[in-house]
């Protein structure tokens, strides 16, 4: 057998308290062997049944015993015929011993392939191990299974063990359930075996590791510490995203008669010059061009070279920083791991010593890696101590990339905290905000996780495997439904949804849901496009309207503005105010629309500019209730207001209170100081009266004083 190929032997339980789970085992099964078609159409399977009311197995034959365990398939190369054997598994009638199902599978392997393929000869067992086992002739049970997982260890096979327990397994007996678990962790601990429990099917789908891939190292050599200190390390990757199977060009023109064509398409590619199109341009007269601005930049193979930086191949450590300075959300692509060069015992000694350390200070390290000679980038990472709490596994460290500066995105957004009091959640809205996340936790206290990443399989990869099958075997068969069990995965709870569907409701009842129009206008076109005479006596600014506004419209920037200029103000400070590459732009864009307001209203004639510089103010107004600045804008209204007194451009005031325009509230802005009552006594109405001046500019004098610290 290959050094590659592995030979599995699936253990399966059929017992009578497993029949309510078979039809979900064999699901799995299949798709194990359909991904072995796939992906190793060379590995090997074999079926052992136990409980059932038969038996069928060659050491019952030859030394006795091992009752009631039927071998449904010999280990054979997967094809087609093997993907169906476990749909229709028997229901046994008896409780299943998976301690004699075990030895008849290792039997059927040592039988096959001896002393050979160490490494590659593995074991699945699944059960739900609440049946007891027999008494051995001689001996307790716990010699019996050291004899079979040393055996197991010597052979070097590997096994993993599937014990899946549903709601109505945990009412069994515990005290049976307690010591076939005892017994199963001594294999863990003598043997390569794995042990995972399952509550559910949608777990048990993605318990069964139904991909073989072998472990490859991307670096083997030193991790130096300093020139005088270095480990001998070798790196694996341990997680590695599976990406969705691409889909190849099939060709037809193949005769029917051949059974060994590939149907491959091969793609050609001619470069013809532009002078002259019937000619083809040689490898050797073509070279490379890349885009600077309008212009191409032709670059010869030779200066590609010479351009490219080419690090030595290492791995060294630049220096130590707490834990905390490294943010989770830091890290990039996938995860690697670092462990000792095996059989190495001073490496094994020093890195576990350094892993420790580490620990115990709470610190990382930063490294600096090139993991091959030649290669065309730098990677800087950070090394997080994993210290193992298991004798037959060593310490190690996991390593994830760093981003550089360039790599970094920083978005700011506003705190939900600093949104308006009219904008925050009440006592009781947030009551039945929390109770509905409690309902739907996927991990309640006390209790299993539903989805647990680690057994929860990808349905869109689970489901395009399956339908590869059934195409297989019916080129003409349509899309079948979405499996059940998948199906957990993808939607919503049926009924959870239904047993709690009071909480659903009472969330549904304490919000008042509306449509929200999704406005694509600017704040100048919408000012500009209000009727003729809209700017007449008695309009208001509507400040519920603006808010709307706001969400409706936001802030958004193509191009980079970097200051308020004539033509549109109000187009640009919303685009200072889009930008989040410094924050520094919305005070200076705040301080330039206050500027830009002043000299309209200064520079006016005879209220030319005063429509311009209302919209200014409106886009100021929003943007200071947007941004929490509202000390800013009440500051430059009451300047402006006082200097419009004293220059005797008191018609801009009066301008500004037939808009409504008022300053920023508390219920608007939480760091603001002024009341609602306060905010409506600043908008000044015009007297008709021209006795009432003087009165007129006493109460002017009287508000300013209250905004202007005179309380």
């Amino acid at each position: 057998m290959a050094r590659n190929k592995e030979a599995v032997v699936l253990v399966i339980d059929v017992g009578p308290s497993m029949h309510s789970v078979l039809p979900e085992i064999g699901k799995v099964c299949s798709l194990l062997i359909q991904k072995k078609l796939i992906f190793s159409r060379y590995d090997e399977v074999g079926f052992v049944l136990f409980g059932t009311a038969d038996t069928k197995n060659e050491l019952t034959e030859e030394v006795g015993g091992y009752e009631h365990v039927t071998v449904l398939r010999n280990i054979k190369v997967v094809d087609e015929d093997l993907v169906d054997a476990p749909q229709n598994l028997p229901r046994g009638s008896v409780p299943g011993d998976f301690l004699d199902a075990i030895v008849v599978g290792m039997d059927m392997l040592i039988k096959k392939f001896g002393q050979t393929n160490k490494g590659k000869k593995r074991l699945c067992l699944i059960t739900n191990a609440i049946s007891p086992i027999k008494d051995p002739f001689e001996g307790t049970k716990e010699d019996q299974v050291n004899t079979i997982a040393t055996q197991m260890a010597a052979q070097g096979m590997k096994m993993d063990c599937v014990i899946v327990r549903m709601k109505q397994d945990l009412e069994m007996n515990r005290r049976v359930m307690k010591e076939n678990d005892v017994l199963l962790s001594v294999f863990s601990n003598k043997s390569s075996s794995k042990i995972v429990y399952v509550e559910n099917p949608t777990s048990l789908l993605g318990a069964l590791r139904t991909r073989n891939i072998s472990p490859v190292t991307i670096y083997r050599g030193d991790f130096e510490i300093s020139s005088q200190l270095k480990i001998k390390v070798w790196v694996y990757k341990k997680t590695s995203e599976e990406k969705f199977p691409t889909l190849k060009k099939y060709s037809e023109k193949a005769p029917p008669t051949d059974k060994f064509a590939t149907h491959e398409i091969k793609v050609d590619y001619e470069y013809k010059s532009i002078e002259d199109p019937n000619k083809v341009v040689p490898p050797e007269q073509r070279i490379k061009g890349f885009r600077y601005g309008p212009q191409v930049v032709p670059i010869s193979s030779a200066e590609w070279e010479a351009v490219k930086f080419k690090p030595e191949k290492s791995v060294k450590l630049l220096g130590f920083t707490d834990a905390s300075n490294i943010m989770r959300h830091y890290y990039l692509k996938d995860v690697n791991i670092f462990i000792a060069e095996p059989g190495n015992k001073k490496a094994i000694l020093a890195l576990s010593a350094l892993a420790r350390a580490m620990k115990e200070m709470n610190k990382v390290a930063i490294v600096r890696c090139v993991w091959r000679q030649g290669q065309g980038n730098v990677v800087v990472g950070v090394l997080t101590p994993s210290v193992s709490d298991k004798d037959n596994a060593p310490d190690s460290f996991y390593f994830n990339i760093l981003p550089f500066a360039e790599d970094v995105r920083e978005f700011q957004f506003p705190s939900f905290s600093n949104l308006p009091s009219s904008m925050q959640p009440n006592e009781k809205q947030q009551e039945a905000a929390d109770k509905l996340v409690q309902m739907l936790d996927l991990a309640p206290p006390g209790k299993q996780e539903i989805l647990p990443p680690d057994f929860t399989p990808n349905p869109v990869l689970e489901r395009y495997y399956r339908y590869l099958d059934l195409k297989s075997k019916h080129p003409d068969a349509a899309v079948p439904p979405l499996d059940e069990t998948l199906r957990k995965i993808t939607e919503p709870d049926v009924e959870l949804l239904s047993r709690h569907k009071s909480i659903i409701e009472e969330f549904h009842r304490s919000f008042e849901l509306k449509e929200n129009p999704k406005l694509k206008k600017s704040t100048r076109r919408i000012m500009k496009e209000r009727p003729p005479g809209s700017d007449g006596e008695g309009e208001e600014f509507d400040k519920d309207a603006d808010a709307k506004a706001i969400d409706s419209i936001g802030y958004s920037s193509k191009d980079k503005v970097e200051k308020i200029g004539d033509i549109n103000p109000v187009k640009d400070f919303e685009e200072m105010m889009s930008r989040r590459d410094n924050a520094g732009w919305i005070n200076k864009a705040i301080q330039d629309m206050k500027n830009k307001t002043f000299d309209l209203v200064e520079n006016s004639c005879e209220g030319d500019t005063y429509d311009k510089a209302l919209e200014c103010l409106v886009a100021l107004r929003r943007g200071c209730i947007l941004e929490q600045e509202p000390k800013q804008f009440n500051d430059f209204l009451c300047h402006l207001y006082k200097f419009c007194q004293e220059k005797d451009l008191r018609n801009f005031c009066q301008y500004l209170a037939s808009h409504g325009m008022t300053l920023i509230t508390k219920t608007e802005a939480p760091d603001s100081e002024i009341p609602e009552d306060e905010a409506r006594s600043f908008m000044v109405k015009p007297e008709p009266d021209s006795q009432n001046v003087k009165s007129e500019a006493k109460a002017e004098d009287d508000i300013m004083s209250i905004f202007l610290g005179g309380k």
